[in-house]
């Protein structure tokens, strides 16, 4: 008796799992060669420009990045002067982390390269599919955040 085979190149997740790699990866491109930063740095950058101050916490939540990976970004990005840390009034622990003009400047300078990457997508799947694709994208988000809870 034969088991079940899964084809793996036609299986949901996997699909995903590449597509967003690979969107991830000819992203990456773009930002390394303008910016010279690594996908936790652009990251990190995005949130912080995005949300003002934000605690490391938040961005690995936000992000969906290892603690460590958040940790050694933000490293990066002081060393760079794109960021500074201000110890939490009540909790030394804690450290409000926010841009500095370089990295608002960094952050302005990414901001129109990320909308023409998108729109460049866009433009690929056509207005009626990508409205699609979105509403698709939130019925699996939502689907998923109901199997955490």
């Amino acid at each position: 008796m034969r088991t079940e085979i899964l084809e793996l190149e036609n299986f949901l997740p996997y699909r995903l799992y590449r597509l967003a790699d690979l969107v991830s990866r000819e992203f990456a491109a773009v930002y390394k060669d303008r910016l010279g930063l690594t996908r936790p740095e652009w990251r990190v950058l995005a949130g912080l420009g995005q949300h003002g101050t934000l605690t490391a916490k938040t961005l690995g939540e936000q992000s969906a990045m290892h603690k460590t990976k958040v940790s050694r970004a933000v490293a990066e990005l002081e060393r760079r002067r794109w960021l500074t840390r201000t110890p939490d009034a009540n909790d030394r622990r804690i450290e409000h982390l926010t841009l500095t003009k370089a990295g608002l400047a960094a952050y302005g300078e990414m901001v129109p390269l990320a909308k023409a990457f998108e729109r460049r997508l866009s433009q690929a799947m056509g207005a009626a599919r990508l409205a699609e694709f979105d509403y698709g994208l939130e019925r699996l988000e939502e689907f998923m955040r109901e199997g955490e809870e």
